[in-house]
């Protein structure tokens, strides 16, 4: 199971002997090992009940011996094992064996940054033990995970949307949304609702405040503005790929708009339905009638054509490539794919 299940599923660590935890997501490691410790000590950070092995010293002897000894200050203890890929690899037959018969009255916890399922341990441990997936989550689980986690920790509603908006943000270290996600609920007090302005407000510091001002300034017609915030993040040393991603998030909805009304030909039901946010509305309507249909219509290959020129299909610098994204978007008369590369 992955990790952001487990917390509901706690009670079958009480039937295992041995649990492997795997992955590089270090946050979901540390929870899971917290969970555990609730379970079986009836708190989450009982140091006396927890012993810690290096793997790549620890011998299987040690740890056998550990794990019979009966301690005088609990009736269960957990054993865990640090870094074990190489301990597994060295003590592979013994840990098979161990899986078959393994301890009553303490728990063996192997710590890996990779598992392979296709092993005999690995069947074992899937008959006898619990396998825990502590990889990152990405697209619509991590969103998922979002809104199902600040609704469970703190009781707050974090619509997909925001939950987007949130990564778009601050990227996909499940550690640091978790803290996003405790400063939002902080910041909310009574409110039951994480709004998109909270997000943009708390969620990213200063680089993303910009971002949203020169996204804006190109919404509204104010090229200058635009590229001056375009120079800052630049200069900060902000990814042009991350700043593409700014501009992704919102011009990729008033694109899908603009079809929506192709057909529909109703805009202001086009930009809801598309996602767009309800304040931002009537300055999006604004901007798709200003560029025009065969602008907006053109909007989504434009964006795909920059990203992939970014990821080296083109020999212009970045700030170029992004600049010209800017003035075209503005509704300048300059036509990205006849520029040169």
């Amino acid at each position: 199971m992955h990790a952001t299940e487990f917390p509901r599923k706690a009670k079958a660590a009480l039937q295992a002997g041995l649990v492997v935890l795997h992955g590089a997501e270090r946050h979901l490691k540390n929870a899971t090992l917290s969970v555990l410790m609730q379970e079986f000590f009836g708190k989450a950070d009982d140091t006396l009940g927890l012993i810690r092995f290096p793997g790549r010293e620890a011998e299987f002897k040690a740890i056998r011996d550990e794990l019979q000894q009966v301690s005088m200050f609990s009736q269960r203890k957990i054993v865990l094992v640090e870094d074990a890929d190489e301990f597994v690899s060295n003590w592979r037959s013994q840990l098979e064996s161990y899986a078959e018969k393994p301890s009553r009255r303490a728990l063996l916890v192997l710590e890996l940054k990779s598992w392979r399922k296709n092993t005999r341990l690995a069947k074992k441990v899937e008959a006898e033990g619990l396998e825990i997936d502590c990889s990152e989550l990405d697209g619509v689980r991590l969103t998922n995970w979002l809104s199902q986690r600040i609704e469970e920790v703190h009781g707050k509603k974090l619509t997909r949307d925001e939950a987007t908006l949130m990564v778009q943000l601050a990227g996909t270290s499940m550690g640091l949304l978790e803290q996003e996600l405790d400063k939002l609920a902080a910041y909310v007090g009574e409110r039951p609702r994480i709004t998109s302005d909270d997000v943009r407000k708390l969620v990213g510091g200063w680089k993303a405040e910009t971002t949203w001002v020169m996204i804006d300034a190109i919404r509204d017609g104010r090229p200058g503005v635009a590229l001056n915030c375009l120079a800052k993040l630049l200069y900060a040393g902000e990814p042009a790929p991350k700043i593409l991603g700014g501009i992704n998030f919102v011009f990729r909805k008033l694109a899908t708009a603009a079809e929506i009304s192709r057909k529909s030909g109703a805009l202001q039901p086009a930009l809801k339905e598309a996602g767009v946010f309800p304040r931002d509305i009537p300055h999006a309507e604004r901007y798709l009638r200003r560029i025009q249909r065969h602008r907006a219509e053109a909007i989504l290959e434009t964006l795909v054509r920059v990203d992939a020129n970014l990821k080296g299909g083109s020999r212009l610098p970045e700030q170029l490539q992004l600049e010209q994204l800017i003035l075209w978007l503005c509704g300048a008369a300059i036509d990205i794919a006849s520029v040169r590369n």
